[in-house]
């Protein structure tokens, strides 16, 4: 073993590295680092992987299903550190390793059952990992919509954490970007809520529309400069016109959140910009507000990231069936869309690939048909579903 003493060894193992499949491999950890890879059988008795695939731990930037957890009913708050607990489990056993929690940093009365809480599932996030309740890493994505009067106060009270990795700017007023059709908008709104009528829907639209006329040019130079003071990644979100391509390419935003057609998408990425769509938009066959598909992008070149958005097990299910729909995308490739790519886009350097000196975060797949399933997981080499 060149004299490291192994925490484990997998072996058995179609080993995903970033660039090629060793299929019949293993590997060897030690002290929560990759500390060797081979072919062939282990040097040393190891588990046995049964040919399944041996991957990194996922590495998701954009989720907000934790607000599922929080608030599972209309009027219904779960313990938010309970919450947090249920949803951890749920990513481990979904292969993500780490995750940036995505909370909505703005308060709307009437629109949204977690709004303005922030701040509380901040704080539960981080009692549950001070009392060792939380399998995965868990940094934050702080979600700014920027027309609303209060974001910058808001986001200013949260940027200076230091599990902050990612501020996304975003704009959903009626008639603008992801929802330039307002019906889908109502549409999405009667979805969650059920109970707003149309008089409902017309007065909070109106609200929108008079924070974006007020607040959004002001509020959006703002919260540039706060990320910039605080060396946090942005992200720009359902950029749709050359305008917003632009805009992003000018403020050095690292991530496009779910550009809202190819146009777009292709300028982005022609500008540095990684580009990320849903892993549901791309098992569903298609974007449920009507925008791009993920596929059209991946055809395209142009695809950078997936996020499991809603749906954590979507993101190892999107990674795998990527290779299939896509002659150009081979399953390194495609793997890198969930671990190295997004990884390095946040400035975690440590994890998102199998490579000696690399942390240990590991998954083990087997595949039944189309339905990949989690057979283990490990953080730093430490089994923890």
């Amino acid at each position: 073993m060149s004299g490291h003493q192994a925490d484990c060894i997998l072996g058995n193992a179609r080993i995903v590295l970033a660039d090629r499949v060793i299929e019949n491999g293993w590997l060897a950890t030690s002290g929560g680092i990759i500390a060797e890879i081979g072919e062939g059988r282990p040097p040393e008795h190891g588990e046995d992987m049964e040919g399944n695939l041996v991957m990194p731990g996922l590495v998701e930037l954009h989720t907000d299903h934790l607000e599922a957890h929080y608030a599972p009913r209309p009027k219904v708050h779960w313990n938010p550190v309970a919450a947090v607990v249920s949803f951890d489990g749920q990513l481990a056993t979904s292969g993500i390793t780490t995750v940036l929690d995505s909370l909505r940093v703005w308060t709307e009365d009437g629109a949204e059952e977690v709004d303005g809480q922030a701040e509380t599932l901040a704080l539960a996030i981080a009692q549950a990992r001070a009392d060792g309740l939380l399998r995965v890493d868990h940094f934050l994505h702080l979600r700014c919509e920027v027309p609303m009067p209060n974001v910058v106060a808001e986001a200013t009270r949260l940027i200076g954490r230091s599990d902050v990795r990612l501020a996304s700017l975003m704009d959903h007023t009626p008639g603008q970007r992801q929802f330039r059709d307002e019906s889908k908008l109502r549409d999405y709104y009667r979805g969650k809520k059920g109970g707003l009528t149309d008089a409902q829907l017309d007065e909070l639209f109106r609200k929108r529309m008079e924070y974006q006329a007020a607040y959004a040019a002001e509020n959006y130079r703002k919260l540039v400069d706060l990320a910039r003071i605080h060396h946090t990644p942005l992200a720009s979100h359902d950029d749709t016109t050359l305008g917003h391509v632009e805009e992003a390419v000018r403020d050095r935003v690292s991530i496009a959140e779910f550009p809202t057609n190819i146009e777009a998408a292709e300028a982005l990425h022609a500008g540095g910009v990684r580009v990320l769509m849903g892993a549901p938009n791309l098992v569903r066959g298609g974007s449920h507000a009507g925008n791009v598909a993920t596929l059209d992008l991946a055809e395209a070149g142009v695809l950078d990231v997936l996020s499991s958005d809603y749906m954590p097990a979507s993101l190892l299910m999107a990674a795998l069936y990527l290779p299939k729909v896509t002659p150009g995308i081979n399953l390194p490739a495609a793997v890198r869309t969930v671990t190295k790519t997004p990884a390095e886009a946040v400035n975690l350097a440590d994890r998102g690939e199998i490579a000696v000196g690399k942390r240990a975060d590991l998954i083990r797949v087997h595949v039944a048909g189309e339905v990949p399933v989690v057979r283990a997981t490990w953080l730093r080499g430490a089994r923890v579903a």
